[in-house]
């Protein structure tokens, strides 16, 4: 009883284990990350002296200050709702485009259980790698060539992004949803589409939900950049108003983004509390 007491009271006082350790590989990790990222201080030409100068402060507190006063005239406000109607409509479809792309590639590109052959999934993937490895502003020059200025290019080039992005994000999913459901309707005889849409749709599905959302949130923020090469919308609005520094107008632009952003995470909340319901 007694050398049970003392092995307890040496499980209570026992030291915490070394902070590091040479046969730890998450602490070898560590490090080499911790020295990548002081390589990249040494190698970035980072002039702090002149950011942090009092005449840099002073551009900013201006550029800021002039920013503070949005331009709300009745016709500007005009333009600003149907180009913001515009963007939204843009991230929207595009995003819808993507989700319907991504989630048809992600089932090739995953590997459902293990006796699964999954002959497409290297090929799919290089693929999904293609498709998010270009920007979108690389794929709306390509498509304003074929399609003209206008949102139609920029719904396609974020489509065809954000595919590459959800095809890989859906299939991570999918691989690393319980096999159980799945493996016990395969018993019974089931197809691989009914396993799909009765077993693994219903647990991804609040996930890839999440992803959606969050994706369209970000293609708000890549159509305004888009309209830096005739993809209409808020971005197309932004990159004229800035280059004749117009700040009022620029001002009023940023908030409609900003409640546009906001009301997307809004639905985002809303949405995941309704199906953990």
């Amino acid at each position: 009883m007694s050398i049970d007491v003392k092995a307890a009271a040496n499980e209570v006082y026992k030291l915490p284990p070394k902070l590091f350790d040479a046969r730890c590989k998450a602490c070898w990790f560590v490090l080499g990350v911790l020295l990548l990222v002081a390589l990249s201080f040494w190698t970035l030409d980072l002039k702090w002296t002149q950011f942090l100068s009092a005449d840099a402060f002073a551009k900013m507190g201006k550029f800021l200050a002039e920013l503070l006063h949005p331009e709300t005239s009745p016709a500007f406000v005009k333009k600003l709702l149907a180009a913001t109607l515009e963007t939204l409509a843009m991230s929207a479809l595009g995003t819808l485009l993507a989700v319907l792309l991504g989630l048809a590639l992600a089932l090739p590109a995953s590997k459902t259980f293990d006796g699964d052959p999954a002959r497409w999934r290297t090929l799919t993937r290089l693929l999904l790698n293609a498709l998010r490895s270009i920007p979108e502003l690389i794929w709306a020059t390509l498509l304003l060539i074929a399609a003209g200025l206008g949102p139609f290019a920029g719904t396609l080039a974020l489509g065809l992004h954000t595919s590459g992005v959800l095809g890989r994000l859906f299939a991570e999913a999918i691989e690393n949803a319980p096999s159980g459901p799945g493996f016990a309707l395969r018993l019974r005889g089931v197809t691989e589409g009914r396993v799909f849409l009765y077993a693994t749709l219903p647990q991804v599905l609040p996930q890839l939900l999440s992803y959606t959302l969050y994706r369209w949130e970000n293609n708000i923020r890549a159509a305004a950049i888009l309209g830096v090469v005739g993809a209409g919308g808020l971005g197309q609005m932004l990159a004229f108003h800035m280059g004749l520094f117009q700040m009022g107008e620029t001002s009023s632009i940023l908030i409609a983004m900003l409640l546009l952003v906001t009301l997307v995470d809004g639905l985002s909340f809303a949405s995941r509390r309704w199906l953990a319901s």
